[in-house]
């Protein structure tokens, strides 16, 4: 009998093929991916102190450029350009006179940005701007867009980004000292009611901080009435912040009144005496 070969005597059973680990496709940096978004690296921007800021060697031709400057698409550019910005607010104020309700709209649009360097470089641009320009931002043709600066302003103070927000604080201090009071209340008034707790806060510290710079005739003028019922608002407020706003600018309101019924006592006993 002859044999079977074995090679015969089994089925030939096929291997599976191994499968082969994916390799997920790295993104490449800097590319958008909505599914997994890549943070972009920040690159540095060097913060200058206004008193550090130097005039230019010809401010007349170069303000001509600032405008496209500001419009570049290269961030650390505009950064350059907000800076530049500032120079001329510092030293050739007179200068941006003529393009600053643009100013205005750039310092909101940068302000917006999501990158945080360029939005605090905005925010220190904002502070000398109101140095320079003061009660002139409140005039006609600028009162539009100042809203929307003072709006981002508070929206920035009330955020979590600690060294954005102290920047704005800055600025909303400066804003107070720099423009006329009466002016500024009237619009501070507006966003000490807002929807969001943390900007009716920082609106209530503003406006606290105004009414205590404003005189009596200054006061009478704005409405006892209408500061009542801000403070009486904002004394219920569930944030710390706004409660405390509330109760210094009742105090102000109270020390300006007794300021001025002592000094008319003072009067009266001269002319006695």
């Amino acid at each position: 009998m002859a044999l079977r070969n074995i090679d015969n005597a089994l089925p030939i059973s096929q291997e599976r093929p191994k499968k082969l680990p994916k390799l997920s496709k790295q993104p490449d940096i800097g590319v958008k991916d909505e599914n997994n978004p890549v943070p972009l690296p920040e690159s540095s921007v060097d913060y200058v102190a206004s008193e550090d800021l130097k005039p230019f060697p010809d401010p007349e031709s170069s303000v001509q450029r600032l405008l496209e400057e500001l419009a570049s698409k290269d961030w650390i550019k505009v950064c350059e350009s907000l800076n530049n910005t500032r120079r001329f607010a510092v030293y050739h104020s007179s200068l941006l006179l003529p393009i600053l309700e643009k100013l205005i709209v750039v310092m909101v649009k940068a302000m917006k940005n999501p990158r945080s360097a360029l939005c605090k470089t905005s925010i220190m641009t904002c502070s000398d701007i109101f140095k320079a320009y003061g009660e002139k931002l409140l005039e006609a043709p600028h009162l539009k867009s100042m809203d929307d600066l003072l709006l981002q302003l508070l929206m920035k103070a009330s955020q979590d980004k600690k060294f954005v927000c102290e920047e704005a604080d800055k600025a909303l201090n400066t804003m107070v000292n720099s423009v006329a009071r009466l002016a500024l209340l009237r619009k501070l008034k507006t966003y000490v009611r807002h929807s969001n707790p943390r900007v009716r806060a920082k609106a209530a510290v503003s406006t606290s901080n105004c009414v205590s710079k404003m005189e009596l005739n200054e006061m009478e003028e704005f409405g006892m009435v209408m500061i009542a019922q801000m403070a009486a608002d904002l004394l219920s407020d569930k944030l710390p912040e706004a409660r405390e706003a509330a109760r210094s600018m009742v105090n102000s309101v109270y020390d300006k009144f007794t300021w001025n019924e002592e000094e008319d006592d003072e009067v009266e006993n001269k002319q006695e005496a």
